[in-house]
């Protein structure tokens, strides 16, 4: 098995573009969130991968399709956890996890926001 090494430096443009995170599954509530990505293991539908994820600003609601380890690579982030209410502000270095069918309410303050995850459906 391979080592890869991930980059702390990855910006929105060094990614591929996604569509909206409409496309993915999720509502947007302001703005038009483009999403952009590059998988570093797997595919989407695997049951475990892994990418580098991003945005531009905005806001919109998602229910977690699996459950995931994220770290901020660029920009910052607000997460509501809608089952408690519970936000936190992330910025670059910054990790969280989640589990699978988690609702979560997301607000990228910054112009573009960039993560890299690891996901098990």
């Amino acid at each position: 098995m391979p080592v890869t090494t991930l980059n702390k430096d990855i910006q929105l443009s060094d990614l591929d573009a996604w569509g909206t995170v409409a496309d993915l599954g999720s509502e947007i509530l302001e703005g038009e969130v483009k999403a952009f990505g590059k998988m570093t293991y797997g595919a989407p539908t695997d049951a475990v991968s892994s990418a580098y994820f991003g945005t531009t600003q905005g806001k919109f609601r998602m229910v977690y399709p699996f459950a995931e380890q994220a770290t901020v690579v660029t920009g910052e982030v607000i997460l509501t956890d809608e089952s408690n209410g519970q936000s936190t502000r992330y910025k670059t270095g910054d990790s969280w996890f989640v589990t699978k069918g988690t609702p979560v309410l997301w607000e990228v303050v910054s112009d573009s926001f960039v993560k890299h995850y690891f996901a098990v459906v």
